[in-house]
């Protein structure tokens, strides 16, 4: 059997029950956690949107088959226990026998089938689960996929909101999925907490469901989202004990300011399998910035200490490739352009680029898509002046603005925040893959980035289930891109999950609050 599929079959027998930070002799049930959420959610249903404003909801909505703890190993969830062909292409689910929907009706393994089918036609992660070729259902509470070939990705992807398990008997009545009414409004789930109420721009309420199939859980009798757009206004409320609990937290000053609260706790635990980073991306294709030398001249007149110190307010970690650091693939050790001027002037007036009368070799644009990161854009306006690039600052009217910009191709540079999604087959690929490159879509390769030989090692890390052998592959991958520069990575973004002190078993795993919360108490 295969390495990675041992060590996962190991727990799936090992592990009677789903590990917690918290004994259940310290866990008090009842209660309401206050919480917020940034953003009004399009809708609740994970299965078919992606995203971290349905991820909160979404997962405790919805379970699915397998979870994970935080060092990385996946735990039983609604499948008790599964087995792994030696070939690795058969992936064999037990399901647990006691487990319905929230409107009383039992899970089987047709609503395993059901919604992964229903994912792979509407979920946006088309790589996620793209080798299940079929999924058979022998008995009510055995699931069988069927691969194309092994996938060392598939059970990070059978975990948090990625494969929300939903019912057949609602969304198989023919309606599109993705617009079903059901998916705001009497939403029918499987997770630990059953829908109270969705009002748009104000909260989503769910309370505990008392017929879940994990015994004595969830512990708290209700969650309210109250849904603060305003980050001013939720460290407002985090402080004042207006809310107990917010997660995503990325303004640096606002986390540096609660940090000096006694009465919360602000950590950036918990977001390894989100993998949340900020980079400067190029278009790789057309313009100036089709030079890698171009490129290379810019990271190093880029001062990646000024953007962790003087605007993350040392709130992030230095990023230095497209893979999170401290994650299994992470290779560190790249080029990392340290802040050197002469050189960067030195590679340009090498290329070819002279400086003219007024001291500028030529101009380019740099937009971003959100507040958030004009600080960065203005910043490298002033960076790239010292290397003779006349850098204009271009804000976008609202994010679709910015979007379509960036996925139609035109522009020069963008800074923007992507992330990994547990996987590289999930988050990562889609950056560099010259496949990927699909006009209008946002998050695929806009950089126009083609390089044959990184195709090939992301195909062949994508279906290698020794660990060893893919972190080879994907050490070689990085070291290339940070040669090639398509994009620059500069730092994970600050994400940090706040909650008062009377909060016990926060979600601090790898998927923040895109995992259930049945473990979180009140004290």
């Amino acid at each position: 059997m295969n390495k990675i599929f041992t060590v996962v079959a190991a727990f799936a027998v090992a592990i009677a029950s789903m590990t917690s930070y918290v004994t259940a002799d310290e866990a008090k049930r009842g209660g309401t956690l206050r919480a917020a959420l940034a953003q009004t959610p399009r809708h609740l249903n994970p299965a078919v949107q992606s995203g971290i404003v349905t991820g909160f909801p979404g997962a405790q909505l919805f379970a699915t088959p397998i979870r994970y703890d935080e060092n990385w190993n996946p735990q039983p969830y609604l499948a008790k226990s599964w087995d792994v062909s030696d070939d690795g292409l058969t992936v064999t689910l037990h399901l647990q026998e006691n487990a319905v929907f929230h409107d009383g009706v039992p899970i089987k393994s047709s609503d395993i089938a059901f919604s992964l089918e229903t994912i792979k036609a509407n979920h946006p992660f088309k790589t996620m689960f793209a080798p299940v070729i079929e999924v058979q259902t022998p008995d009510e509470h055995t699931a069988v996929l069927k691969l194309s070939q092994p996938h060392p990705a598939l059970f990070l992807a059978m975990s948090s909101q990625l494969m929300s398990i939903i019912p057949e008997h609602v969304y198989g009545d023919g309606q599109d999925p993705k617009s079903h009414p059901q998916n705001s409004n009497n939403v029918v789930g499987s997770g630990p907490f059953k829908l109270v109420e969705f009002v748009p721009d104000e909260h989503v309420i769910v309370e505990r469901f008392d017929d879940f199939f994990m015994e004595n859980r969830p512990y708290l009798d209700r969650i309210v989202m109250r849904i603060i757009k305003d980050p001013a206004a939720r460290t407002i409320a985090l402080e004042n004990g207006e809310i107990q609990f917010s997660a995503f937290e990325s303004i640096a000053r606002n986390i540096n300011r609660m940090k000096e609260n006694s009465n919360l706790t602000v950590t950036p635990e918990g977001y390894a399998a989100i993998g949340p980073l900020d980079w400067l991306a190029f278009n790789t294709a057309e313009g100036k910035t089709s030079d890698v030398r171009v490129r290379q001249a810019i990271a190093y007149a880029i001062d990646k200490n000024f953007i962790l110190n003087a605007i993350m307010l040392g709130t992030a970690q230095d990023a230095r490739t497209g893979i999170y650091p401290g994650g299994p693939n992470y290779e560190p050790n790249v080029e990392t352009y340290d802040l050197d001027i002469d050189k960067a002037n030195q590679i340009l007036d090498d290329a070819g680029y002279a400086k003219g009368s007024d001291g500028m070799r030529f101009a380019l644009t740099v937009d971003f898509g959100w507040p958030g990161m004009k600080d960065r854009a203005e910043y490298t306006k002033a960076a790239l002046k010292k290397i003779g690039i006349d850098v204009t600052v271009r804000a976008s009217a609202d994010f679709p603005t910015w979007a379509k910009r960036i996925s139609t191709h035109d522009f020069d540079m963008t800074w923007d925040t992507v992330f990994n999604w547990g996987d590289p087959v999930i988050g990562v690929h889609r950056t560099y893959q010259s496949s990927n490159i699909k006009k209008g879509v946002i998050w695929s390769n806009t950089q126009q980035y083609s390089n044959p030989e990184v195709d090939a090692l992301m195909e062949e890390a994508g279906k290698e289930t020794d660990q060893a052998k893919r972190t080879a592959l994907y050490s070689k991958m990085q070291k290339i891109i940070a040669d090639e520069l398509p994009l620059y990575p500069t730092n994970t973004l600050p994400y940090h999950t706040v909650f008062s002190n009377d909060v016990g078993g926060a979600p601090l795993g790898i998927w923040a609050t895109s995992s259930p919360m049945d473990m979180t108490y009140l004290k």
